[in-house]
């Protein structure tokens, strides 16, 4: 039976991935209890937000409960294989990342990623920014690296977890500008608290997670990763390769 593409596009509003051997033999009553959206970073990340308000609009859409559940862990290996391992009904789907691209060369998973998950649809292109702790002498991302060459090893990099994004993030931005800054993973959305003590003092992270932060002052942006300025953080700088080179 082939889904009419009105309803294929409902759910293409909030699916991101789920196991490849779904059949869509009773689409059209599709959903009829239900569905589960996994994300792998934990509450109040930016994967858990575009969840959230992926589901609630799923719901409203299609009257039928979509409930996210947070499973956070192993840069979201541990979400994704409990996709995989699930019954391949289309009720439990996986909101994914580039996280999963990254995952499939620095782990040795119990599954194969590009076999094992189908994908849906694109919900959401998420633009990085490069944010740093108020204590930190630096209001552009010249004064950054200067200050890092001037403390080798001194400043702490925050990330969401060994092999995430923004770890990788973090990484490509020592190797481009030369400097020694310590790598301080932490457990998805766990990285805020220790970045608004002072604890880690430079983040690259999703900007929808860390908009509020920094229009509070509580952290102060140094760039954003886009070819052009971001409507909402207008007087940040695109980019930064000019600035590395």
């Amino acid at each position: 039976m082939k889904l009419p593409r009105r309803k294929f596009m409902h759910l293409a509003a909030g699916a991101a991935a789920l196991p490849t051997a779904t059949r869509f033999a009773s689409a059209l009553d599709y959903p009829t209890r239900p569905v589960h959206l996994l994300e792998g970073f934990g509450a109040g990340g930016a994967t858990d937000i575009v969840a959230r308000l992926t589901g609630q609009a799923l719901s409203e859409r299609l009257g039928q409960s979509f409930v996210v559940e947070n499973r956070a862990g192993a840069s979201s290996n541990i979400a994704t294989e409990a996709v995989v391992r699930a019954s391949p009904d289309g009720y439990t789907l996986l909101l994914i990342s580039i996280s999963n691209a990254i995952n499939t060369t620095m782990f040795k998973l119990n599954f194969n990623f590009i076999r094992d998950i189908a994908p849906v649809a694109s919900i959401v292109r998420v633009p990085y920014v490069m944010e740093v702790h108020p204590s930190v002498p630096a209001t552009t991302v010249a004064e950054f690296i200067a200050y890092a060459k001037a403390n080798p090893g001194k400043i702490n990099l925050a990330s969401a977890g060994i092999g995430a994004s923004t770890h990788m993030a973090g990484e490509m931005f020592k190797m481009m500008a030369g400097v020694d800054l310590f790598h301080v993973p932490y457990r998805g959305a766990q990285v805020f608290p220790a970045l608004l003590a002072g604890e880690a003092q430079v983040y690259f992270g999703p900007l929808l997670s860390s908009i509020g932060y920094i229009r509070a002052g509580n952290l102060r942006a140094l760039a954003v990763t886009t070819t052009t300025r971001s409507q909402i953080l207008p007087d940040v700088p695109v980019r930064f390769r000019r600035t590395l080179n």
